[in-house]
């Protein structure tokens, strides 16, 4: 069964200090367009997931999420002391340079929180404890957490397939079905054609020669004949079906057999000379157009 290239997948790993969540989106695309959309990623380990991801996903516009959530009691932020005193020591020497009325170290409260103030927000004095989070002994619970995203993507990916393969097979049905609504025109337009040209030649008082006319009417027929193309359009309906039932991934192929497909309803629009054939071709142009966006999205 076909798969869409619409999908979407979530995994968690947890370990002692938190819970990292990995998250997959994918839309359609013509090739493998992978976003790593998270710093928390380690740089060693992006080739191999962009490997994973592009032999598992094949196709489209694939963006990858990584989160973290820390657990209550890691979630605060580690301060560095010995920076901070270091800081502080200095901010107080400036101020004391700066400063004509003041001979010693010391200072009102008001004085003391200021600078404490500006030196914790000094850059590394705090530093976040989400930094470097995945290590390589939590790694493979993230590695394992990629691997069920990725099946939850493709499971999510076959759910759409069906549904897709539904749509564009019913409607593949119908225009064969139309096609065969040509076909009982068929007969009615040559009479059409051939009264037209008497009431012409009525009109022009003229009396032709009826083996002279019989002639002009085979090669007029000729050039209005369209049973070339309704074969060719039913063979490239069997291919389309042949193709969407027995490929792995047929989007690519499926493109240009609509292409060809479309060739011989507009073809057959075109030496219709018809008013009944001509509005059964519309109809054939709008399913065909709704395959052609639908078949965008098949894997």
């Amino acid at each position: 069964m076909i798969q869409s290239m619409t999908g979407y997948g979530k995994a968690e790993a947890v370990w002692e200090s938190g819970k990292m969540t990995v998250e997959i989106r994918t839309l359609n695309g013509k090739s493998a367009d992978i976003n790593i959309k998270s710093p928390l990623l380690p740089k060693d380990k992006e080739i191999s997931v962009r490997q994973q991801l592009a032999q598992a996903l094949k196709r489209g516009t694939i963006d990858f999420y990584m989160s973290w959530e820390p657990n209550s009691a890691d979630a605060g932020k580690k301060l560095n002391t010995d920076l901070l005193k270091a800081y502080f020591t200095e901010l107080w020497q400036v101020r004391d340079a700066v400063s004509e009325t003041v001979t010693h170290r010391t200072g009102s409260p008001q004085d003391t929180a200021l600078l404490l103030s500006a030196a914790l927000r000094i850059p590394d004095v705090v530093d976040s404890r989400k930094q470097d989070v995945v290590t390589e002994e939590n790694w493979p619970l993230v590695q394992q957490a990629i691997d069920a995203a990725i099946d939850a993507v493709q499971a999510f990916r076959s759910r759409e397939g069906a549904a897709l393969y539904q749509d564009v097979t019913g409607r593949v049905a119908k225009i064969l079905a139309m096609e065969d609504q040509v076909e009982a025109l068929e007969g009615e337009r040559i009479a059409t054609v051939r009264e037209r040209l008497l009431n012409n030649l009525e009109e022009l008082a003229q009396k032709p020669d009826q083996q002279r006319f019989e002639q002009e009417m085979i090669y007029y027929l000729e050039k209005l004949d369209i049973n070339e193309e309704k074969v060719r359009l039913r063979q490239h309906c069997r291919y389309f079906m042949d193709t969407i039932d027995g490929e792995e991934n047929p989007g690519k192929k499926l493109g240009f057999i609509i292409q060809e497909m479309g060739r011989e309803i507009n073809t057959t629009g075109s030496k219709a000379n018809h008013a009944g054939i001509q509005k059964v071709v519309v109809l054939m142009k709008d399913e065909l157009e709704k395959i052609r966006e639908q078949s965008m999205n098949i894997l």
